[in-house]
């Protein structure tokens, strides 16, 4: 009986904890198209949305009350299965990535800890870049499945381009877990509050990855995919209602995992800068929530930062931004990562 009930209170606070980090997504996804709208508005001089309630806050609400009710279509020539299956893929693989990201320091209770992560797997890091990979598959059946010559285009363009962009990433993290020397998330922000946050130590391997972070999401000047001038619509042209909501939204909801996965990487996570913790004496659940304050406040910054570039600089050429992905951005990771390896060498020696 006992054994029963440990386990049907581990379930249960693992599906409380899965659907607090859905709906947190999917808020977080909402507000920050309202903020985009608001930084674009404040760095062009003119107010933004501000009709549907004080300061616009209910502006998210409204564009998802649009799409909701909008006419549902689906070409004829369209298959229907993958034409289905494209934004429902996005979707989930955008929210799925969440699970191995520590999202605050663990609550300790009198029954025992209750770690504010999904999964803390020895291979954590790893487990984010597969499921990644995988989003391509979104995209690419999408547009294939529209039967849509500029649909199937714009696809091809974001699949290269999120596969060219996957490598140098990949090369940049390396360089990161030879300081850590594991893959499990929450080793590598107990690394970060022991030993300082890798972003000191690491600062082009930090730009390098959120340069990559920025084609893997289609932010500008990477969103070649939707180059309205040259593909229309880009790969979700034929797409319309809440088929499209969810491709929109998917977009939003990996810019904030995207963030939150940096944050945890290179700024470390839910650590507070500069301040002992353990001095506080705080309730343990108070300690917690504070923490995942701090991380939300990292992930925030990120999350301008992406909004930010959007609004400063011009779109890429295709060819330029498959030259800096394979000619610049995959040398200067080779570089990193062994002029890392040198270093830590050097030093252990």
């Amino acid at each position: 009986m006992v054994i029963g009930a440990v386990t049907l209170w581990f379930i249960l606070e693992k599906v409380i904890l899965i659907a607090s980090i859905i709906g947190l997504s999917f808020f977080i996804a909402m507000y920050t198209t309202l903020a985009e709208r608001k930084v674009a508005g404040w760095m062009q001089d003119r107010h933004g949305p501000n009709r549907a309630g004080p300061f616009g806050i209910f502006q998210p609400l409204a564009d998802g009350g649009k799409l909701f009710f909008k006419e549902e279509i689906t070409p004829i020539a369209s298959n229907w299965f993958l034409f289905l299956l494209g934004p429902a893929l996005a979707m989930i693989v955008a929210l799925v990535t969440s699970t191995v990201i520590p999202w605050g320091a663990p609550v300790i209770t009198a029954t025992g800890t209750i770690p504010l992560q999904v999964a803390d797997v020895d291979m954590g890091i790893l487990i984010v870049f597969s499921v990644v990979s995988i989003g391509v598959y979104g995209i690419m059946i999408g547009g294939w499945a529209s039967n849509n010559k500029f649909s199937l285009l714009a696809a091809i363009r974001a699949a290269s381009q999120m596969v060219s962009y996957e490598l140098p990433m990949s090369l940049a993290l390396i360089a990161v877990l030879f300081m850590t020397g594991s893959l499990k998330m929450s080793e590598i922000v107990s690394y970060q509050m022991a030993n300082g946050w890798n972003i000191v130590f690491q600062p082009l391997g930090f730009l390098i990855f959120f340069i990559c972070a920025l084609a893997e999401c289609n932010r500008t000047p990477f969103d070649l995919p939707e180059a309205e001038n040259e593909l229309n619509f880009g790969y979700h042209q034929e797409y319309s209602s809440m088929k499209l909501g969810f491709y929109l939204f998917a977009e939003y909801i990996n810019m904030f995992v995207s963030s939150a996965v940096m944050a945890t990487l290179f700024l470390g996570g839910y650590d507070i800068p500069f301040v002992n913790e353990a001095s506080w004496g705080l309730a343990p659940w108070l300690y917690s929530l504070i923490s995942f304050g701090v991380l939300m406040a990292k992930v925030s910054f990120l999350l301008f930062v992406f909004i930010w570039i959007r609004w400063t600089i011009p779109r890429f050429r295709y060819d330029q931004l498959m030259n800096l992905g394979w000619r610049k951005l995959i040398p200067l990771a080779l570089f990193n990562m062994i002029l890392s390896a040198a270093i830590l060498l050097w030093l252990k020696s």
